[in-house]
């Protein structure tokens, strides 16, 4: 059995999500369809790099399209409660192996909206202060297998 887990979002990067989802289940699909038909008129498929490519692009527009629809499936717009509790849509102060860090704690699709440092809830940082709350000192295995301590400063939602 697989947990369901909610994907915070901002408003901007939920209408961004849809927008994208929208035009790949509507003309993007049609396009591709076009230069199928198109490129399977041109006679023998087997040395066609034309077709060959454009199924290629339509196999990639499928899998984004489930992609987003299972992301979207699962999203939360707005931010989480402001309970200093550590957990997506949340900014985070800590102190990073003893350097102070702010970052947000959430999807690549916020990151896509904002300057700041975002970091995912599964990275090993973010799976290491997750669930955890300001005052608390945790630490996770860096990639190099050093143990890094983190202290929780402090957990504020994300106001875009």
């Amino acid at each position: 059995m697989t947990e369901t887990t909610v994907t915070w979002l901002t408003q901007e990067a939920y209408d961004k999500l849809n927008a994208e989802l929208a035009h790949l289940t509507g003309e993007g699909r049609t396009e591709i369809a076009e230069r199928i038909a198109a490129a399977r008129d041109e006679g023998d498929l087997k040395e066609n790099g034309g077709y060959h490519a454009a199924r290629e692009e339509q196999a990639k527009n499928e899998a984004r399209i489930r992609e987003l629809t299972e992301k979207l499936r699962s999203v939360q717009v707005g931010t989480p409660q402001d309970d200093g509790k550590v957990e997506a849509g949340m900014v985070v102060t800590a102190k990073v192996g003893g350097d102070p860090m702010t970052f947000l704690l959430g999807s690549r699709e916020i990151g896509e909206t904002t300057d700041m440092r975002v970091y995912s809830p599964t990275s090993p940082l973010g799976a290491a202060i997750d669930g955890h709350s300001v005052g608390e000192t945790v630490s996770y295995a860096a990639p190099s297998g050093a143990e890094i301590s983190v202290e929780i400063v402090e957990a504020k939602p994300y106001a875009g």
